[in-house]
C-alpha cells in the first residue's frame, strides 16, 4: 500500500461505495492504507464479507485489526459488525437505520444553541433544528423521530489536539499547538493547516473518521446502527 491517500484514491472508495460496488470497493481499498478510512468503508466492506465476495475476508481481517489498533470511539462498534459479517461474532441487536453518518455528524457537533434536530425513523432523513420541518403537530412522536442533541465541539477540539500529537512534521505541531490557545483556535488552526496541502487534506480523513465513528456510536447508544449498503448481486462473479 502506499503511503497516505491521494484525492484520485478516496475518489474511487467512494464512487465505489455510491455505487454499490463491491468489487470496486475492494480494489478501491488496496490503493491507500485502510486505518485511514475504516468507518468510510466499513460497511461496505462487512457486505462484501458477508456475501463472500473473492478478498473480501482478508480484507475484513485488515479493517479488524486496524480497528482494534486505533480506538476511536465507534470502532468497536464498527467491529462488531464486521466480525458478525465474517461469521466470528452474533449480529448485534441494534435496529437498522438508513442514516448518512455525515450528516448525523453535522447535527451532533453543531452549536448547541442553533443546533440539533431529528432523524426521521421511517426514512433516516436527518432534519436540523433550524428547518420547517417536521411538522409541529409530528415533531414529539417517539415512534416517528429521534432526538439528535447538539454536542459542540468539545471533540472537535479534542481531534485537533489529537491530529498535532501524530504530526511527524515537528514545526508545524509547534505552530499548530500555539494556533489552538484561546478564543478562535479552529480559524486560527485551520489557516497555519491550509499552508500544507498535504497536512491539510490528512487532517480532513482524520476528522471524517472522527467524526463518523462518533456518529455510529451515538446511534448505537439509542439502539439503532447504519443500515448496511446493498451490493450489487453481480458482485459475485
Amino acid at each position: 500500500m502506499v503511503e497516505g491517500w491521494d484525492e484520485d484514491g478516496l475518489r474511487a472508495v467512494r464512487g465505489a461505495l455510491h455505487a454499490q460496488d463491491g468489487v470496486a470497493l475492494l480494489a478501491a481499498l488496496r490503493r491507500g492504507p485502510v486505518r485511514e478510512v475504516l468507518q468510510l468503508a466499513g460497511d461496505g466492506v462487512a457486505v462484501a464479507a458477508a456475501q463472500g465476495l473473492p478478498e473480501a475476508a482478508e480484507m475484513a481481517g485488515l479493517f479488524l485489526g486496524a480497528l482494534r489498533e486505533r480506538g476511536f470511539r465507534g470502532d468497536a462498534e464498527l467491529a462488531d459488525r464486521l466480525r458478525a459479517a465474517t461469521g466470528d461474532a452474533a449480529i448485534p441487536f441494534l435496529r437498522p437505520l438508513a442514516v448518512d453518518l455525515e450528516m448525523l455528524a453535522m447535527l451532533l457537533e453543531g452549536d448547541p444553541a442553533e443546533s440539533g434536530g431529528r432523524i426521521d425513523l421511517s426514512t433516516g432523513e436527518c432534519w436540523p433544528a433550524f428547518t420547517d420541518e417536521p411538522e409541529p403537530e409530528e415533531a414529539d412522536d417517539p415512534e416517528r423521530w429521534l432526538y439528535v442533541p447538539a454536542l459542540g465541539s468539545r471533540a472537535g477540539y479534542r481531534d485537533m489536539e489529537l491530529f498535532i500529537d501524530g504530526l511527524g512534521d515537528v514545526v508545524l505541531a509547534d505552530r499548530l499547538r500555539k494556533a489552538i490557545g484561546g478564543r478562535g483556535a479552529f480559524r486560527r488552526f485551520k489557516d497555519v493547516l491550509a499552508r500544507d496541502e498535504r497536512s491539510w487534506r490528512r487532517y480532513h480523513r482524520f476528522c471524517d473518521e472522527r467524526q463518523r465513528g462518533r456518529a455510529r456510536a451515538w446511534l448505537a447508544e439509542e439502539g439503532y446502527c447504519p443500515r448496511l449498503p446493498v451490493l450489487r448481486q453481480t458482485m459475485r462473479t
